[in-house]
């Protein structure tokens, strides 16, 4: 795992890219361990990420489950998630020398996956309140939408700024991610019977 200067200074540098400030790009290591270290962000955001899969555990599992269900379910959701920041970026990867992008892939990838660390922690108050105050769902449900929308927005402007191939390019990559990660979440919930009865 890096040290921890390291993941402060770029998730520092991610953020700046996500608020419009290129330079932000320099905090970024996009040395081939940078490539490699920046997956580590997985393990930055696990902590929040298991706030957040513990009541919706508690929700599929139903009343009385027990531990042994509850856990597994856990177990299903973090492959889900996980499975779903991964294998876009690895479709991506298959695709890179057809769509032109070889030369800011690396860029990309390390930008994202911090800034991904960065949008799991965003979320860490909604969490806290379905874990600790779950009679608040509703209006925890609809601060995570607000949340949601803006990570959007955050995240396009870091996409801009990682690839600096214009607005196309940005959109077309932004939104291929975007429909990728969301068709592999259904898809993963579906194949790890996730989906509520």
């Amino acid at each position: 795992m890096p040290p921890v200067e390291d993941i402060q200074r770029q998730m520092h540098g991610a953020w700046r890219m996500m608020t419009g400030r290129r330079d932000g790009i320099r905090l970024l290591d996009i040395s081939v361990d940078g490539f490699w270290n920046s997956f580590f962000a997985i393990v930055v955001a696990l902590p929040v990420m298991l706030m957040a899969w513990v009541p919706v555990a508690g929700d599929l599992a139903g009343p009385g489950a027990s531990f042994a269900v509850r856990l597994g379910i856990v177990i299903r959701l973090a492959l889900v998630d996980i499975g779903a920041w991964i294998l876009p970026l690895v479709a991506l990867a298959a695709v890179v020398d057809y769509v032109g992008l070889r030369d800011r892939f690396v860029h990309y990838i390390v930008a994202s996956n911090w800034a991904s660390a960065l949008f799991a922690w965003f979320m860490l108050p909604t969490s806290l309140v379905r874990l600790f105050v779950p009679e608040a769902a509703d209006a925890a449900t609809a601060f995570a939408l607000g949340i949601f929308l803006a990570s959007l927005v955050l995240s396009w402007r870091l996409t801009d700024a990682a690839l600096g191939k214009g607005a196309a390019t940005t959109t077309a990559v932004f939104f291929g991610i975007l429909f990728a990660s969301i068709l592999t979440l259904f898809a993963l919930q579906d194949i790890l019977r996730l989906n509520p009865e």
